[in-house]
């Protein structure tokens, strides 16, 4: 019994003559796997389109040494673009800064100025900012916005009796600062320090008092 199952088996298990395998090949020719649904491509993505018009635009303002123009472009692709269109578009930035800084004819007004200082800052370039607030002050000695700009400054790079003097100018210049430096969190460094305190609030009777709010 046990014999006849064996032989059994052997012939089931038998491997087709190469004529079955031929025809069985082309009567019946095996499916391809599906393949697996594609992710939609980034540039169907509008954000990524409109991130790289602007680079693009960016580049080109560039080339025609057009920095002013091309620096709020490439802002706008670091603050909200895709990583790898950020991380070159922040080289190009720090560019644009450096050819408008050597530049001393970019800036219209005192308040466009000060607002270029200003990007700077947000961008960590701390010393470039410092050296356009100064120049400012050279300019117009009783800038208080510009007081206020280096405090700041000083505040961020934990200098903090520069950052008292500068702020007390700023306030002595425009009282309204105070008032702002309430509630501006670059200030926070400070906010445990008693000359702070007094300074922004400071006691009746006192030079300055303008009232706790």
């Amino acid at each position: 019994m046990k014999r006849k199952v064996a032989e059994s088996v052997k012939r089931s298990s038998s491997k087709p003559n190469k004529r079955q395998t031929l025809r069985s090949t082309k009567t019946m020719p095996q499916k391809k796997p599906a393949a697996p649904p594609s992710k939609p491509q980034l540039s169907q993505d509008p954000a990524f389109a409109q991130a790289v018009q602007n680079y693009e635009a960016g580049l080109k303002f560039m080339q025609e040494h057009k920095f002013e123009k091309a620096r709020p472009l490439m802002e706008k692709i670091i603050a909200s673009g895709p990583k790898e269109l950020a991380d070159r578009a922040r080289l190009y930035l720090n560019n644009c800064n450096q050819q408008l800084a050597s530049s001393s004819t970019t800036f219209k007004s005192q308040d466009e100025h000060f607002d270029y200082a200003v990007s700077l800052m947000n961008f960590g370039q701390y010393e470039q900012s410092r050296s356009h607030m100064e120049k400012i002050l050279k300019q117009n000695p009783k800038a208080d916005f510009a007081f206020y700009g280096l405090a700041v400054l000083d505040c961020l790079t934990t200098q903090v009796e520069s950052a008292l003097k500068n702020l007390n100018e700023a306030i002595r210049l425009n009282p309204q600062n105070r008032f702002q430096a309430r509630n501006d969190s670059d200030f926070q460094n400070m906010a445990d320090d008693p000359r702070f305190t007094e300074l922004l609030y400071p006691e009746p009777g006192e030079p300055g008092f303008g009232g706790k709010h």
